[in-house]
C-alpha cells in the first residue's frame, strides 16, 4: 500500500472508530455514510506549501455541490509535527479563509496528535477531543454546521459530553480502540 493511502486509511479508521464510534461529533455519521467527506493527504513539509494546499482545498470545497462534498480533511503528516507550530499555523489558516473571502462560508477545525488545550495537562483525556493520528485541518461548511447544530437538541453540551466520554474510557481503552 502506498504511504499516502495508508495515512488516509488511518484517518478514515479514526473517524469511524473514534469520531463516529464514540459519537464525539454527532454530525459526522451522516456525511460519512453519504460519502461526503474528502480525505486529502498532502506531502507538504513547509508551512507555505501547506497553506497553498489549504487554499487549493478551500477552492475545491467552495466549487463543489454540497450534496456531493460537504467537508474536507486535509491531512499533513510531514508539516507541523510540533503542536505549538501547528497551533499558530491554524491562525494563518483562518486568515487565509478571510483573504479568500471564505470566512463565514467555511470554517476550520484543528486536530493534532499532541493537541493540548491551554488550561489542561498534556495527559488530560479532554485533549483527545482534538487529537488525531496525524496533524489535520478540517474544512467545514458553515451552513452544514448551522443545520447540524439546529437539528441536535443539546449541541452546546457536546464538548462537555465528549470530555466525560473520553475520561470514562481512559487512555488504555482508547489505545485499544484505535489499534489495528
Amino acid at each position: 500500500m502506498h504511504e499516502a493511502e495508508e495515512i488516509e486509511l488511518i484517518a478514515r479508521r479514526w473517524v469511524e472508530k473514534v469520531v463516529i464510534g464514540l459519537n464525539l461529533c454527532p454530525f459526522a455519521k451522516a456525511v460519512h455514510a453519504k460519502k461526503q467527506i474528502r480525505y486529502v493527504v498532502t506531502r507538504a513539509v513547509h508551512p507555505d506549501d501547506l497553506l497553498a494546499e489549504l487554499e487549493c482545498q478551500v477552492s475545491v470545497l467552495l466549487a463543489a455541490d454540497p450534496r456531493k462534498l460537504d467537508t474536507i480533511l486535509l491531512i499533513h503528516p510531514l508539516a507541523m509535527p510540533d503542536f505549538l507550530d501547528y497551533h499558530f499555523f491554524v491562525g494563518e489558516a483562518d486568515a487565509a479563509l478571510k483573504r479568500l473571502e471564505a470566512k463565514g462560508i467555511l470554517q476550520i477545525a484543528g486536530f493534532h496528535p499532541d493537541y493540548c488545550f491551554a488550561d489542561s495537562e498534556p495527559d488530560d483525556m479532554a485533549n483527545y477531543t482534538n487529537r488525531s493520528p496525524h496533524p489535520m485541518l478540517h474544512l467545514l461548511r458553515e451552513s452544514s454546521v448551522e443545520r447540524a447544530v439546529a437539528a441536535f437538541p443539546d449541541a452546546a453540551d457536546i464538548f462537555e459530553r465528549n470530555i466525560e466520554t473520553l475520561r470514562s474510557i481512559g487512555p488504555e481503552d482508547l489505545r485499544r480502540l484505535t489499534a489495528d
